[in-house]
């Protein structure tokens, strides 16, 4: 069971992190200084952005779920 919970927990920080790094970015900050203001001209439409942060919502969610379920199965 533990094994399961670790291997899923792994496998939705590598997808948050995908999913994070995907997104478009909103400022003048660090996104911009590596091509984000240019790209941000030819971004995509805007189902394709909500259905982005769906994705990234659900996929917090389950590593939030995960954690949890680690922390108490792993309780002394």
């Amino acid at each position: 069971m533990e094994i399961g919970i670790s291997i899923a927990l792994i496998l939705a920080s590598c997808l948050m992190i995908l999913l994070v790094l995907l997104h478009k970015g909103k400022g003048g900050g660090l996104s911009d200084m590596f091509g984000g203001g240019f790209s941000s001209n030819f971004g995509g439409s805007s189902v394709v952005e909500r259905n982005l942060d769906r994705l990234t919502v659900i996929t917090g969610t389950v590593w939030f779920v995960c954690i949890i379920a680690l922390g108490l199965l792993l309780r002394p």
